[in-house]
C-alpha cells in the first residue's frame, strides 16, 4: 500500500489500473512561486516542493510516499495550467499543429529507498479543428491539467505521433514506478 500524494483522478485511475494498492491522501503545494526557464527544471522543482509538504505532513514510515507533477511545452514555452477560458485557448493553440512535449516527475520514498524519475513523452499533434476546440473549452474538461491538454480526451483524435509512454502524459510513469515496487 502506498500514499498517493496527489488529488489528480487520472493518477489515482492509473495506480488502479496497474493494481497497485494505494491511499489517496496529499497537503497542496503552491506552484506559482515556481521561477523556471526550462520545463525539466520546473517539473522537478514543483514534485521536489509537493514532496517535501507531503513528507512533513505524512512521513513515509507508515506507507511509502509519491508525489508527481506534469508540465506541458511546446514551442520552448513552459505551458502552465490555464487560469481561464481565454488562458485555455491561447495555450492549446500553441500546441495545435507542432510538437508538444509532456514531462512528469515523480518522487517515492519508502523506508527502503527513494525513486526520483523525470519522464517525457512527445507528441506531434495535427491542427485541431475549431469548432471541437471551441467545444472542449466550453465542456470545461481543461480545467486544472497542465497545458490544458487531455491525451486521451480531446487531443487524442489530433495525435499524428507518439513517443514515450502515455501514463507519462497522463501525469504518472506507472511501467518506471511498477519497475521499482
Amino acid at each position: 500500500m502506498i500514499r498517493l500524494a496527489s488529488s489528480s483522478e487520472t493518477r489515482a485511475l492509473l495506480l488502479k489500473k496497474s493494481g497497485i494498492d494505494f491511499v489517496q491522501q496529499s497537503v497542496e503545494f503552491d506552484e506559482e512561486k515556481i521561477i523556471a526557464s526550462c520545463a525539466k527544471n520546473f517539473v522537478y522543482q514543483a514534485t521536489l516542493g509537493k514532496y517535501e509538504a507531503n513528507v512533513k505532513a505524512f512521513g513515509y514510515e507508515d506507507f511509502p510516499l509519491l508525489v508527481a507533477d506534469t508540465v506541458v511545452t511546446s514551442q520552448n514555452k513552459i505551458l502552465r495550467k490555464a487560469k481561464s477560458q481565454e488562458d485555455a485557448r491561447n495555450i492549446l493553440m500553441t500546441q495545435s499543429g507542432n510538437v508538444t512535449s509532456i514531462l512528469t516527475c515523480m518522487i517515492y520514498q519508502s523506508s527502503k529507498f527513494k525513486l526520483i524519475d523525470i519522464s517525457q513523452t512527445d507528441y506531434i499533434f495535427d491542427t485541431f479543428n475549431l469548432d471541437a476546440l471551441e467545444e472542449y473549452l466550453e465542456s470545461g474538461a481543461w480545467s486544472q491539467k497542465a497545458g490544458a491538454c487531455m491525451v486521451e480526451g480531446f487531443c487524442k483524435e489530433y495525435i499524428k505521433e507518439v513517443k514515450g509512454y502515455e501514463s507519462t502524459a497522463m501525469g504518472l510513469s506507472v511501467e518506471i514506478l511498477q519497475a521499482f515496487l
